[in-house]
């Protein structure tokens, strides 16, 4: 069995638990994980970090030790990647995507199968990808690079009540190919949605009244869409933003008593600041497309900023491919290249 590879997530989130699970299952190579969000308000493992350790164990059999609320030390010893269909429930509102996202590189590097995965609990969550996002703007770039994968949004869940579903399916065997993205290109279109479950629709009418006023050309491509079969009230608003190469999706999350009018800021400033940027591609998507690119060996791409989170998911992925991230200036932009690590 390979050495066992010490990691310490002190200065990190659950990107690099995510990380080092999917790359334990892809190269076989064991972990240990010390000082599990050391520095968050509540440090340790939470319950959809804990979905993620056994969704991953699940599909490689992989034995687990530390793997409970609270904890802030995990070592996990992968065993053979095996595909299928596979059904996991976070119990919560967790995010269902945060899962999908450790196990998809997996799939994606296994062996020649077919994988299904059905996780329930939140669709759309502050401070993770919604599943729109992962339709919309991730997988039509791993498309591009040769991956076989679908995701179907079955059902919302939204915070606190979760009960959302997605379906994520895969033909692995396919390999992946590198991708340069080093401009958006034109725009096409910009249009935005505001999603309401169980509250009135009126809500929705005024976030986009807000966006429609400050995005031109917006008017005439705002939806609401009222949701009656969620577990609870939600809402979201969602700018999508269209160009030739990419799509971007910014979000502004409803919470009780928070105004309509903020939730519609909070998804137009990151539009704007992505806009005023010559950046292909945004800080989150960026931060996906980093495994993605590794396990091709080869691609750049361009976005705003080196965040925390690409920083610490560099070092994870180095720490188990013979690969390395450049980080440069470009015009109005950061330059993000995977290349061969030396020797």
């Amino acid at each position: 069995m390979p050495s066992t590879l010490t990691l310490d997530g002190r200065h990190g989130g659950g990107q690099i638990l995510r990380s080092a699970l999917s790359l334990a299952m892809i190269t076989g190579r064991p972990f240990e994980l010390g000082a599990i969000r050391a520095q968050r308000p509540k440090p340790g493992l939470m319950r959809q970090h804990l979905a993620a350790v056994t969704a991953a164990a699940t599909l490689c059999d992989a034995v687990v030790e530390g793997a409970e609320p609270g904890s802030s030390a995990l070592r996990f010893a992968p065993g053979a990647l095996r595909s299928g269909d596979f059904r996991f429930a976070i119990g919560s509102a967790g995010s269902t995507t945060l899962v999908l996202q450790t196990l998809l590189p997996a799939m994606l590097a296994a062996p020649p199968g077919q994988f299904c995965i059905e996780v329930s609990g939140g669709t759309h969550n502050p401070l993770a990808p919604s599943a729109d996002f992962l339709q919309h703007c991730f997988l039509p770039l791993l498309r591009r690079m040769g991956a076989r994968v679908t995701l179907e949004l079955q059902r919302h869940g939204f915070h606190p009540a979760g009960g959302g579903q997605v379906r994520l399916q895969v033909e692995a065997g396919h390999g992946l190919q590198g991708l340069i993205l080093e401009e958006r290109g034109a725009l096409l279109q910009t249009q935005a949605r505001a999603l309401v479950a169980n509250l009135p629709s009126a809500i929705g009418k005024r976030e986009l009244q807000v966006l429609s006023e400050a995005v031109e050309g917006l008017q005439d491509h705002c939806t609401v869409i009222s949701l009656s079969d969620c577990d609870g009230p939600g809402n979201l608003v969602e700018l999508q933003v269209i160009h030739a190469h990419v799509q971007e999706l910014f979000c502004g999350h409803g919470a009780k008593s928070r105004p309509a009018e903020q939730v519609a800021l909070e998804a137009l400033a990151p539009m704007q600041r992505y806009l005023q940027s010559n950046a292909a591609v945004g800080e989150h998507l960026a931060d996906q497309l980093m495994l993605p690119l590794a396990l091709a060996g080869t691609g750049r791409f361009t976005t705003t900023q080196l965040s925390a989170h690409m920083a610490s998911n560099a070092e994870v992925i180095e720490a188990f491919l013979p690969v390395r991230f450049g980080f440069s200036p470009a015009a109005g932009a950061l330059l993000v290249e995977v290349m061969a690590a030396p020797g």
